[in-house]
């Protein structure tokens, strides 16, 4: 047997194991850990019982229990054997069991003491899946409470152990060194911005065949860009060099033949990130990376995930660069530059902090469990998590209290997301194909998003690529087939067979029913309160009633990129209880009025909508609030001196309201709703006397101590009251000049004096003083000389202080 790195660190981990129960164990890429652990923990005896070891991918289950069968000159399902979904090679005789991680979750829910296991290994641990979080804390907790003899280890490449140690209570176990060096090289300078991807990716990927030897191996995100960059490669590589693409999507035989080695030449494999992890893939001795990753984001305020493409982490680039040093000395080239590497995030998110959580709240449901009461390495976001629980609710999978229902328990049972295992379990054996269907990626290319185009192509592939213009992706179409079968033999029968598609569909999106908008644009109100469009030449443009089950996930507006059409005698037939009449009185901030309506609802589209005529008054007043948070206060000229002067009587230590714009904004409610009647627009609010309003906030106690302290009026000489205007630094009046004649002293309120602005008789200010007196004494002379010249029928006399108030010319002829 050819020894490998891992195999120095061998020893220490048995002993560590047999000591604690549990261990991390760091190996760098190609040491050897998947395959040559599971075998030393059964030689040493650690267990008699079966050994567990989680993968993250299918492909990698398969070929690891492969390699490690072969190790023993045996075939997998003997000593050795796997389980994935829908597939298992397992007997008796089966002591290391490499199953896919969603299937611990269903063992440990259906047994909680683990019967029959010794040992569970968390391979490729740093990839931190949602089902390896799961599964470790579950494990975490049984091993606690109910098999302090479960061995449990978490192995991983690139993982910071410091944490998942503490959280294990583990010691952690590092086996140096790779299998064989391999030599880094970056890029000289930065990428043009304006440069395709796919077009330096090729360029790379010459470039490395010219300069090296061996098998390439080069890692791009999804399976478009790998069909563009095998595209621009044709004509330029070497006769002698095979292009094997590798993608999840693809068929298990075409996976295999990227994976053994080529007969003759060199081969040249474009993977995804199914490449980086646990497959040793024969004759690599070259890397490109392109620098880009794949991953599900979920956006809990839109309910959508998309799959967006980031730059790899640090710890994603060692693992990469690691494929090339398994079987030889090799090289990894960088699609970026040496400099451009120190930006790079350290490690990518734990799905958990990103993915849909709706499976995860589901589990926790069925086990009884919050996020609180398990050891998780990362929590979950609260809010995602209280979204995927209103999600389960709506389903009927959670009761009120968010415990688990008897319909929940049967989704948990089902091996699909709760949406679409809800919709198999209500609609029975023939959701099974739209279920498949709706859990895959779209089999056609360039197709409208009708779903009953892609449910056509299901049932007579052939027929469809005689008669219809859309490209059919096979690999994805049998896929979609083989899944429909083993989940219509998973469906009970005794369910209601006249089922629509778009019935079924409404089943699993209940959130995504779409009512078109009025207007030429194709745009649809869900009824879980979030919009989307489609595009204007879509055959399902001018719908009515729609289902949405796929998007491109904007928060903001979604592109629809599958939907059905549905009628509304289907919707309620289907939903019965959730249809009903709803009065609505609201503020409309389009149209700056009360809409006083009475509409029949399905969440948040109406399916009738009706003029409401006689709106109770306290509604519409109540919606008028909204509407002058709206439109904000405008105060009229008394208001705004009210206001100022409770402020000063406030300042004063009289006990009064807040009168400030703010203080009056927050409290709408308890003061300008009752004056609200007639009130339902913005040009009536425009008219609004809000001052009557704003004195009723104040008692008759309140009103005598701020008439006292801060008067509201002047009376002039004429005994005339004139308005005192307390908005500016001094209380300040204005009026006639002549109507002060015969004032000796300076008025004032309490101690503070007036600003008194003295105005022509054409009332244009002449002068602003604070000191009447000071003012007859000095300027008056002047100004008195040319308001003579200018009204010279009006009184102007020499003594001021002698001369009678008066507003009155003289009489003609004096």
């Amino acid at each position: 047997m050819t020894r490998l790195p891992i195999d120095d660190a061998l020893p220490e981990l048995l002993t560590a194991l047999r000591a604690e129960g549990r261990a991390v164990l760091q190996a760098p890429p190609g040491a050897g850990k998947t395959t040559r652990v599971p075998l030393a923990m059964l030689d040493a005896g650690l267990t008699d019982q079966t050994i567990l070891m989680l993968e993250p991918r299918r492909l990698a289950a398969r070929a690891s229990a492969a390699r490690m069968a072969d190790t023993l000159g045996e075939a997998p399902g003997e000593t050795v054997g796997y389980r994935i979904r829908g597939e298992a090679k397992v007997s008796n005789a089966t002591r290391i069991e490499v199953v896919t991680e969603g299937i611990l979750t269903r063992m440990l829910q259906s047994d909680p003491e683990l019967s029959g296991i010794g040992a569970v290994i968390f391979d490729e641990f740093h990839e931190r899946s949602l089902n390896a979080d799961l599964g470790l804390a579950l494990c975490l907790e049984v091993a606690g409470a109910l098999r302090d003899d479960l061995i449990l280890l978490a192995m991983s490449a690139t993982l910071d152990a410091g944490p998942v140690a503490e959280l294990m209570q583990a010691p952690v176990i590092t086996s140096q060194g790779r299998a064989f060096p391999v030599e880094t090289r970056w890029l000289d300078a930065p990428l043009p911005k304006q440069r395709r991807f796919e077009d330096s990716m090729a360029e790379l990927v010459v470039q490395a065949a010219g300069e090296t030897e061996g098998g390439i191996l080069a890692f791009l995100p999804g399976e478009g860009e790998i069909r563009r960059t095998e595209a621009r490669l044709k004509g330029r590589l070497p006769g002698d060099v095979t292009v094997r693409p590798l993608f999840g999507a693809m068929a298990f035989a075409d996976q295999r033949a990227a994976i053994r080695p080529e007969s003759k030449g060199r081969k040249l494999v474009l993977a995804t990130a199914i490449a980086e992890t646990s497959l040793t893939i024969e004759d690599i001795r070259v890397v490109v990376d392109g620098g880009r990753a794949r991953r599900a984001r979920f956006d809990p305020g839109s309910g959508m995930a998309r799959l967006v493409t980031e730059r790899v982490t640090r710890a994603e680039a060692t693992q990469r660069a690691g494929r090339a040093g398994r079987v030889a000395e090799g090289v990894a080239y960088r699609l970026w530059t040496k400099g451009e590497e120190g930006a790079l995030q350290a490690y990518p998110p734990a799905e958990i902090e990103t993915a849909d959580l709706a499976g995860l709240a589901l589990e926790l449901a069925l086990w009884g469990a919050t996020p609180e009461d398990l050891p998780f390495l990362s929590a979950p976001n609260p809010g995602a998590f209280a979204e995927a629980q209103a999600l389960l609710q709506m389903l009927g999978a959670l009761d009120d209290q968010r415990r688990i229902t008897a319909h929940g328990k049967a989704l948990a049972a089902v091996p699909l997301h709760p949406r679409l295992g809800h919709m198999l379990t209500l609609a029975g054996p023939q959701a099974a194909p739209l279920a498949a269907l709706l859990a895959e990626r779209d089999p056609l290319t360039g197709a409208p998003t009708d779903l009953a185009l892609r449910l056509e192509a299901l049932r007579d592939p052939k027929r469809f690529e005689a008669t219809r213009p859309y490209r059919l992706n096979r690999a994805p179409l049998e896929r979609i087939r083989s899944e429909a079968k083993r989940l219509r033999a998973r469906a009970k029968g005794g369910h209601d067979e006249t089922m629509s598609p778009a019935t079924m569909a409404a089943l699993a999106y209940p959130d995504r029913i779409g009512l078109r908008r009025k207007g030429d644009a194709p745009r649809f109100q869900l009824s879980g309160g979030k919009g989307a469009m489609l595009d204007a030449a879509d055959p399902l443009a001018s719908a009515r009633l729609i289902v949405v089950t796929d998007t491109d996930g904007n928060p903001r507006e979604a592109r629809i990129r599958q939907a059905t059409q549905i009628t509304e005698s289907e919707l309620r037939a289907l939903f019965p209880d959730q249809i009903r009449w709803h009065d609505l009185c609201e503020w409309s901030k389009r149209e700056r009025r009360v809409l006083a309506r009475q509409q029949e609802r399905l969440g948040a589209i109406a399916l009738d909508d009706r003029l409401w005529k006689d709106a109770p008054p306290d509604a519409v007043a109540r919606a008028m609030l909204d509407g002058v948070r709206d439109l904000g206060i405008a105060l009229s000229d008394a208001a705004r001196r009210f206001c100022a002067r409770a402020a000063i009587g406030r300042e004063g230590g009289l006990d009064l309201p807040d009168m400030s714009e703010p203080a009056l904004m927050q409290t709408l409610e308890d003061w300008l709703l009752p004056y609200l009647a007639g009130v339902k627009s913005a040009e009536d609010w425009k008219r609004f006397d809000l001052l009557p309003a704003l004195r009723a906030r104040l008692d008759w106690g309140q009103m005598q101590a701020l008439d006292a302290s801060v008067p509201g009026k002047f009376t002039t000489p004429l005994g005339r009251e004139i308005p005192i205007d307390y908005s500016g630094e001094h209380p300040e009046i204005a009026l006639r000049l002549q109507e002060m004649f015969g004032q000796r002293s300076h008025p004032t309120v309490g101690r503070r004096p007036l600003r008194v602005t003295l105005l022509s008789p054409a009332r244009r200010p002449v002068q602003t003083t604070m000191d009447l007196p000071g003012f007859w004494d000095g300027s008056y002379a002047d100004v008195r000389k040319d308001m003579k010249a200018q009204y010279p029928r009006h009184p102007w006399p020499e003594d001021p202080r002698q001369a009678d108030p008066t507003l009155r010319a003289k009489p003609r002829g004096q």
